[in-house]
């Protein structure tokens, strides 16, 4: 039995080795790709503003007294509006997609006293003709 046993642990010892002594296969290069084409088309093609972004909208009285009365685009609107809320600290220090309305604000924010940033656009949108 002592052989037996003996024979084992060197057949078994063997066997890595054999599988490590395989040739290793080949693999077939891959072409080399072809060098990229000059974005000739991309260079061409300007970015054009949206022509509804750029129409005067009048604010109602109430929006009117942020970012005054004359007709202005919506995204001047939208920048007078920001400038507000910054100088005023309105933004929630924690969550600053919040913005906490003042006196001013809040009759344009539907009477929230606080509104998420993305419902702001919303909101105002209702003050614009």
């Amino acid at each position: 039995m002592a052989k037996t046993a003996a024979k084992k642990k060197a057949a078994k010892a063997a066997k890595p080795a054999k599988k490590a002594a395989k040739p290793a296969k080949k693999v077939a290069a891959k072409p080399a790709k072809k060098a990229a084409k000059p974005a000739k088309k991309a260079a061409a093609k300007k970015r054009t503003t949206n022509a509804a972004f750029m129409r005067p909208v009048t604010p109602s009285e109430t929006l009117a007294a942020i970012v005054g009365p004359n007709p202005m685009p919506r995204t001047e609107v939208t920048k007078k509006l920001w400038a507000y809320i910054k100088k005023n600290n309105l933004q929630d220090k924690t969550n600053k997609r919040q913005i906490n309305a003042d006196a001013a604000l809040k009759p344009v924010f539907g009477g929230k006293a606080s509104v998420d940033m993305f419902s702001m656009t919303r909101l105002v949108g209702k003050h614009l003709k």
